[in-house]
């Protein structure tokens, strides 16, 4: 990070993050204060937009989900931290849901600058929904980026989240649509006896991590 709060570019799976401190309607947060547990920290574009109030609503709902698999979740937009409690009570009067997970006040983008949100010369995040995947180490593990008029998908936030987890425990690899319970594949062998003494042409590339290997 430069003396402004930008960095070079955008951060990357396998990057460290750099620690903030700030204020959030939940008192001040600092970001390595979460190390030891897993982090979704996500950007919005404004408070009072509908896009964002649907998100919200939905996170908020699915927080103890998120809390069964020893995950925080953290907002942040360039909204003060006086609309952000506003918002919040509309939200609670309108959907009798209450949003708990701090929402950070970032008016000057030093934040959304240093995580690559916005680039260094933009002067709103309008356009910003990004989702950044911390494990317990501080690693960013995935990341995803909405346009503003489409909005983040809660159940898919749940699966990345389970599948870099089960990953975790379990080593191999997610395949597509992979959930919950669903077989993980094999990290192919780098051997080429494995290659040609697989049982089929792609048996030493394509196979459930269950099946062992060398069969």
């Amino acid at each position: 990070m430069d003396p402004n709060g930008t960095s070079i570019s955008p951060l990357r799976i396998g990057d460290t993050p750099p620690d903030f401190e700030a204020r959030s309607t939940v008192g001040p947060v600092r970001f390595s204060s979460y190390r030891g547990r897993w982090l979704i920290l996500l950007s919005h574009p404004a408070d009072f937009t509908p896009v964002c109030t649907t998100e919200f609503v939905e996170l908020a709902r699915q927080e103890p989900e998120f809390a069964k698999r020893d995950c925080a979740l953290m907002a942040l937009s360039v909204d003060s931290l006086f609309s952000h409690y506003a918002w919040l009570r509309l939200i609670k009067s309108r959907f009798d849901v209450e949003v708990r997970f701090p929402i950070i006040e970032d008016p000057t983008l030093v934040i959304g600058r240093a995580f690559g949100m916005v680039a260094p010369k933009d002067n709103d995040s309008a356009t910003v929904r990004t989702t950044f995947f911390i494990d317990p180490a501080g690693t960013v593990r995935a990341t995803t980026c909405y346009p503003s008029n489409v909005g983040r998908s809660i159940p898919e936030m749940l699966r990345m989240l389970d599948a870099l987890q089960a990953i975790d425990e379990k080593g191999g690899l997610a395949p597509a649509n992979w959930t919950p319970g669903s077989p993980l594949m094999q990290i192919p062998e780098n051997d080429l006896d494995a290659v040609f003494g697989a049982a089929d042409d792609t048996g030493w590339f394509l196979k459930d991590l269950s099946e062992g290997r060398g069969s």
